[in-house]
């Protein structure tokens, strides 16, 4: 009997992402891209699953994959309620929150739709997703804010944060569950969590409420002047809220969120864009910094990936910051598909039982 065969499955906005893994081994990958006159024939993202399951059929026939032959199938999770790290069994309750986007639309929603039925044509296989953005594994104290009627949220990069933090333990001969790491997550949103013996303890909001700001996102606002400015009257609701997830940081500030573009700028003699990036990487070291005290100092190393760790300047800007606290490990950029394999294999090899979806 040979590695198990699995499908891994990453829905995005206007595209799906697929790849084809024995055991660990990525056989091919594909990304489908779709026409956005297309889409728009579709009344919401949720439409679209008939669609994109009869591209990925047709994806599987071009390179030769029969969908009977594959073991498990394996999609990204998407907006569900608050639940611990893991792979998950998907179920019929999973399924029915993801097609009403009961805790929010997004196209990750797709993924255990595509992966159930897909798993179910051939020949219901087993079909899993593994740590969606709503893992919550933090501790009674990090979900206090100063106003009872708000409690801090966990919502970060869960799926490369976990894998990273795996492969680290691998680096360092030990079991995930046995290590103390800090993560930083540099994309276009940036997550630092405090990874306590296999949970992330705590860890900043990096989708609109705290943290450094990146690329895209505002990060923490000094809370006076940003109510000020809320009843200044010059913004709506919407807009304010498009400036703390889409509009902040780099775009704010620079008009950009392309690091290599704020890099050449600094390089051509921009001093606010070398500010600014500056700055960006000084929060970064901070909250790392800041996360190593959840830790108590006892750390056996800090983490950092996302495609941002490409740039060894910036990588260079925060290392020189904290390389005092735990060694360090840089993985550049981020293999979502690889981790939802690993995920699916865990529970296939016996490593680690699937779990249940459930209240």
């Amino acid at each position: 009997m040979g590695l198990p065969k699995i499908l891994a499955i990453n829905p995005g906005s206007t595209s799906t992402k697929i790849a084809y893994f024995e055991g660990e081994r990525e056989c091919w990958r594909e990304t489908q891209r779709y026409d956005v006159d297309v889409l728009k024939r579709y009344g919401s993202i949720i439409e679209q699953e008939g669609f994109r399951f009869e591209e990925i059929k047709r994806a599987l026939q071009a390179h030769g994959t029969k969908l009977g032959e594959i073991d498990a199938f394996v999609g990204r999770g998407g907006l569900l309620h608050p639940i611990p790290a893991g792979t998950y069994c998907v179920n019929e309750l999973m399924l029915e929150e993801m097609r009403s986007c009961k805790y929010g639309v997004h196209a990750s929603n797709l993924g255990a739709l595509l992966a159930y039925r897909l798993a179910k044509e051939a020949g219901d296989k087993p079909c899993f997703i593994v740590d969606p953005v709503v893992v919550d594994e933090l501790c009674n104290e990090a979900r206090l804010s100063g106003f009872p009627e708000i409690d801090r949220r966990s919502v970060f990069h869960a799926l490369n944060q976990k894998a990273t933090a795996r492969r680290a333990a691998r680096e360092l001969g030990k079991k995930y569950e046995e290590t103390r790491l800090v993560v930083a997550h540099l994309g276009g949103g940036i997550s630092v969590g405090a990874h306590l013996y296999g949970k992330v303890v705590d860890v900043n909001n990096a989708l609109d409420g705290e943290g450094p700001f990146s690329p895209e996102r505002a990060g923490t606002l000094p809370a006076g002047q940003l109510v000020n400015y809320c009843y200044s009257g010059q913004c709506t609701l919407e807009e304010m809220l498009r400036k703390l997830t889409g509009r902040g940081g780099l775009v704010a500030h620079l008009g950009t969120n392309d690091v290599p573009e704020v890099e050449r700028r600094i390089a051509a003699g921009d001093s606010k864009a070398e500010l600014v990036y500056n700055a960006m990487a000084y929060q970064v070291a901070k909250a790392i910094a800041e996360y190593s005290a959840v830790l108590s100092g006892q750390m056996d190393a800090i983490v950092i990936t996302g495609s941002i760790a490409h740039s060894n300047k910036f990588v260079d800007l925060i290392t020189k910051r904290i390389s005092f606290i735990a060694p360090i490990f840089v993985y550049p950029g981020e293999d979502e598909m690889l981790a939802l394999a690993q995920g699916a294999l865990r529970v296939l090899v016996g490593e680690e039982e699937a779990k249940v979806y459930a209240y």
